[in-house]
């Protein structure tokens, strides 16, 4: 390392106690790089998330919907007759952030899952690459189409991969495919879909994690056809990065199909019908000799001996020449195909049309992930997609006999993908196909210091002043948009109104079950009964149990939505920020009761479904639309088409006008208590793995009924389930167009 004069001495050590970063210059001074290029952004460190939380099941999808008992697949093997998968792996569609399930998967009871599978043989991503694309989505109301905006959490996520430009992108991406190369196993390999924008920033970054010798291939995907655009060429093709995690990859030869310029050669055709072309079967000119001999009366020098002359005879591949000489036939039908190549031209965007196609505005084509799967991957592989959006590798996986694990951070895509799920399990079901179970997990419970916007290069304490600044902040901001009054003193309350005690949640995830535990142990010892919960977002699954075990202690708590409006000032100044509840379900159950000591049955009948939800405002659309426009708003559980003709003339149409308009997909466990959640922790003591039961049940989903693309239609009354006398549990989930869902429970006795 060479010496460093007095000037620069002094310079590095103004950098340092200004807490600046210091000039690349000093960095390579100070710190010997092997390194002849290495790729540098602000804040690059190589620390990685290595922290364990648990996987919080809520939903499980066995068999799909079997509407009589006994009516299970052929899969015996694998299901019992009430279609609950037995043994084996179970798939997993896991919201969250994919840094913390990545790093719970690599170092946690799940490891051994996967391992047990053989490891992780594939992972295939599609990161967001430009604005909102992922998080907004477009609702079909009837004719008319709604576009629903991120969520807080959704806009925090982009933010924070975006927000300060290409830096933050590849640090969020750098970290994430650390973690994956450590899943893959030694034969594994991964496949990253990305465009113009960060192409090559990410293949730097793939290049250092995984090495320039496990590049495999650059695959250009030509996704759109060539179209005008008057600024420059037009953008139509997509780059995927194919690495390895070392030299013993899995790879499966594919081929694509002959040109018409080849296959114009074979014109030749047998009495079926069999294409064909000739070959030679002399081996003069050729280095090596061969063989010299007479057949049939023609005598030549021969690539093929005698014998294998003779069985090609016999096997009628022979052709005869007018000329007096002898080729050998090459059919069409028993060539392979063209070995492919990285350009990928005949794999086409999944258009308005389109079968697969579920409304999703980043939705892949199932043939371009079946080439993938089939490619890298072998049947009863375990594969992986951590940003899976539309969930079209997991439906792929599925249907090429492969286990799937899938995450996202938008609740929308999961349910997206639950939806998508469902209906290839029935597909394959109706074939007499196998299938596998899967379920849908919560990355339990969060830390708030993997969210929180801080300057990691800070020192510690200087992190945690910043972050109790602006936890207050956000804290006061909220209780000025509820009107509520606040408070101090308390551990879990932040403020008061009209006689409740009200808590806010956290700006950056959502409200767990965690979370409303301790709000439920303080108003125990305080005697507290009355209390209003504010967040952004609630995980999944979180009620009504946890409401339920409050009202049984004494507790009253009403969770509500916090609107986006409440980072807008004049919209708090005018009080005009409101608060929604969530969204509310009625149900009546229809019981068949059984001879006595025979089965009964239970159907259940979805009556209500209440939501309150707001986004923009419908006199704000009236002000602000221009004639000839309009703009749908959804406005306290209406969505509404606001329209202004020629003349200024405003007119207000509700396109939700049946309750039943907002609801997308609605499902019943019919025995709710019957299956435990028990997740597996580290005991600090031993260092071992111990299971341990949440307190929570999982919700088994025995019946469902959603809309399609094609079929708008929904049911309103599920099937009659055989049951034993006595009184069970039953549990209801609606999820509504947004993919928020709900949940009720309802007590019958049968």
């Amino acid at each position: 390392m060479p010496r460093l004069t007095d000037q620069e001495k002094q310079e590095i050590l103004r950098f340092i106690e200004a807490d600046k970063p210091l000039p690349d210059k000093y960095r390579f001074l100070l710190f010997g790089e092997k390194r002849e290029v290495e790729l540098v952004w602000n804040g690059k460190t190589n620390e990685v998330c290595n922290i364990v939380l648990p996987f919080q099941t809520i939903e499980q999808v066995d068999e799909p919907r079997a509407e009589n008992l006994g009516d299970t697949s052929a899969q015996g093997f694998l299901f019992d007759e009430r279609g609950r998968q037995l043994k084996g792996w179970t798939n997993k569609l896991i919201w969250g952030d994919n840094k913390l399930v990545l790093s719970s998967l690599k170092n946690g009871p799940l490891r051994e899952e996967i391992e047990a599978q053989g490891g992780l043989k594939l992972i295939y991503i599609d990161p967001p690459f430009d604005v909102g694309a992922d998080f907004s989505m477009d609702i079909e109301i009837g004719s008319d189409t709604f576009t629903k905006k991120p969520n807080i959490l959704e806009e925090i996520a982009y933010r924070d991969t975006w927000g300060k430009g290409s830096d933050s992108f590849i640090s969020m991406i750098f970290e994430r495919l650390v973690l994956m190369r450590d899943l893959l196993s030694e034969d594994g390999s991964i496949y990253v879909h990305c465009d113009w924008r960060m192409n090559s920033h990410i293949r730097f970054v793939l290049d250092e994690i995984f090495g320039i010798s496990n590049y495999q291939n650059e695959i250009t995907w030509q996704r759109t056809s060539a179209h005008s655009d008057p600024e420059h060429y037009g953008v139509n093709v997509d780059s995927i990065f194919y690495f390895s995690k070392s030299n013993k990859r899995i790879w499966n030869q594919l081929y694509g199909e002959y040109s018409e310029d080849y296959k114009i050669r074979f014109r030749n055709a047998d009495s079926d019908g069999r294409l064909w072309t000739d070959a030679d079967l002399t081996a003069k000119g050729l280095s090596g000799g061969g063989y010299t001999y007479a057949y049939k009366g023609i005598s030549s020098l021969w690539r093929c001996p005698l014998e294998t002359m003779e069985r090609l005879d016999s096997e009628k591949r022979l052709h005869f020449t007018k000329a007096g000489g002898i080729r050998l036939k090459r059919y069409l039908d028993e060539t392979p195909g063209v070995p492919l190549q990285t350009l990928w031209v005949d794999i086409f965007p999944v258009n308005s049309q389109a079968k697969e196609k579920v409304n999703y505005p980043t939705q892949k084509p199932e043939a371009l992930l079946e080439r993938i799967i089939k490619a890298s991957s072998n049947e009863g592989d375990l594969v992986a997609d951590f940003f899976c959006g539309s969930g079209t590798m997991a439906a792929v996986a599925e249907k090429l006999g492969r286990k799937w694990i899938a995450s996202d951070l938008g609740k929308f895509a999961i349910h997206t993908t639950r939806k998508r799920m469902i209906g290839v399990q029935r597909g394959l079901k109706a074939e007499g196909k196998d299938y596998r179970a899967f379920e849908i997990l919560n990355l339990g419970k969060y830390e708030r210091q993997h969210y929180i916007g801080v300057n990691p290069n800070l020192r510690e304490g200087e992190q945690i002043r910043q972050l109790e600044e602006k936890e207050s902040a956000f804290v006061d901001l909220i209780l000025k948009a509820y009107r509520a009054e606040k408070v101090e003193n308390f551990a879990c309350f932040n403020g008061k109104r009209a006689g409740r005690l009200v808590s806010v949640g956290p700006v950056n995830l959502p409200v767990t079950r965690l979370f409303v535990e301790e709000i439920i142990l303080e108003c125990r010892k305080k005697q507290i009964t009355r209390v209003d919960i504010l967040g952004f977002e609630f995980e999944m699954g979180l009620f009504p149990n946890v409401l339920d075990e409050a009202r049984s202690k004494g507790i009253d708590i009403a969770p509500k939505y916090i609107p986006a409006e409440v980072f807008d000032k004049r919209a708090v100044e005018k009080n005009q920020v409101v608060f929604h509840d969530v969204a509310a379900i009625e149900v009546k159950p229809i019981v068949k009761e059984g001879k006595k000591g025979q089965t009964g049955s239970v159907a259940v009948e979805l009556t209500d479904f209440s939501v309150f939800y707001s986004q923009d405002s419908i006199k704000h659309a009236e002000e602000t639309l221009g004639n000839k426009g309009s703009s749908i708003i959804a406005e306290k559980g209406q969505i509404v088409k606001v329209s202004k003709d020629a003349q200024g003339i405003v007119s207000r149409e509700v396109l939700t006008k049946n309750w039943t308009d907002w609801i997308d997909y609605w499902a019943v466990d019919f025995n709710f208590e019957s299956k435990r959640e028990i997740i597996r922790v580290k005991n600090p003591e031993t260092d071992e793995w111990e299971e341990q039961w949440t307190g929570d049940y999982i919700f088994e989903n025995e019946w469902q009924s959603f809309r399609t693309r094609k079929d708008r239609s929904l049911e309103l009354v599920s099937v009659s389930h055989e049951c034993l006398p006595g009184v069970r549990k039953i549990a209801v989930k609606v999820v509504d167009i947004f993919g928020n869902d709900t949940m009720t429970i309802i007590g019958v006795r049968v």
